[in-house]
């Protein structure tokens, strides 16, 4: 089984949600690994923000996208290579504010990659401002009075723009997220993960998310109306309890089966030139 942990220095925060994050992708990776996916042909990308290093921590091939524009990239690198696995992870300000658009066309186009998003609700990097999705009346850098604004709820926006696969998983709860992770990369569509990531250093949660989570039992996640009543159930800014797991999945044609009678964008003679020029920059 191939290692998947990098050489980099891990810089993130201690007790960071990240650090749950990234323990759970990487057995998950493994797992599909014993099951026939080969992790050289895996790639991960990451946006702007502490999110955005766990590309440095796994032993995969990684691109840096620019702020907000993860899904963009990932769906040019899917489109050009239909037989990738992309996952790609965003940060709440990332994928929320920035790249909400995105979010919502490749919910729309159905593209066959996994989204994961670390939703620590404040933008840890630049130390504490509120993103779409901090609750009302949140006090930080660029809200010392409390920010006016309602939260987002990115489970019901992604549901109602044709999201093929959605789910939430918590950074206390390891074993939830490998088996999401897995369920997520399986799945032949727009899978989407919204992940309760606790920022310990700006905005910790552990005490509101430990008394509210509870996973989803005896859930239909065929029903669309099933899933929108427990996303609903909790806004992102009130005392409801907070349901874990998977909320909706379908199966639907994806975007780059609709460009299959095309020739491939890389052929096994143009990867293979692709990666002699980078070698020869190493």
């Amino acid at each position: 089984m191939r290692s998947l942990s990098a050489p980099a220095k891990n810089t993130w925060c201690p007790g960071c949600g990240n650090f749950a994050i990234l323990s759970a992708i990487k057995p998950a990776l493994n797992a599909l690994e014993e099951e026939g996916l080969d992790l050289d042909r895996v790639v991960v990308v990451s946006g702007i923000g502490c999110h955005a290093k766990i590309a440095d921590y796994l032993n995969v091939n990684s691109f840096y996208s620019i702020h907000g524009r993860v899904l963009p990239v990932a769906t040019g690198i899917k489109l050009a290579n239909p037989d990738l696995t992309v996952i790609g992870f965003a940060g709440d300000g990332d994928c929320y504010a920035e790249g909400l658009d995105h979010l919502i066309f490749a919910a729309k186009r159905n593209v066959d990659i996994t989204l994961i998003v670390h939703n620590n609700r404040v933008y840890g990097l630049t130390t504490g401002q509120y993103t779409p999705t901090s609750p009302y009346g949140f006090k930080g850098r660029s809200t010392p009075g409390g920010t006016v604004e309602r939260p987002l709820n990115p489970l019901e926006i992604v549901l109602s723009s044709g999201g093929s696969f959605l789910g939430r998983g918590y950074s206390h709860g390891i074993e939830l997220l490998k088996t999401l992770f897995r369920q997520a990369i399986l799945h032949k569509g727009f899978a989407f993960l919204d992940v309760l990531q606790v920022c310990a250093t700006f905005y910790n949660m552990y005490n509101y998310y430990n008394q509210r989570v509870y996973e989803l039992k005896d859930h239909d996640a065929s029903s669309y109306s099933a899933a929108l009543k427990k996303i609903r159930e909790w806004d992102y800014n009130s005392e409801a309890q907070i349901a874990l797991g998977l909320f909706y999945q379908r199966v639907l044609p994806t975007y780059e089966q609709s460009f299959s009678h095309l020739s491939p964008l890389v052929s096994p003679e143009r990867e293979e030139a692709i990666r002699s020029t980078l070698e020869s920059y190493i």
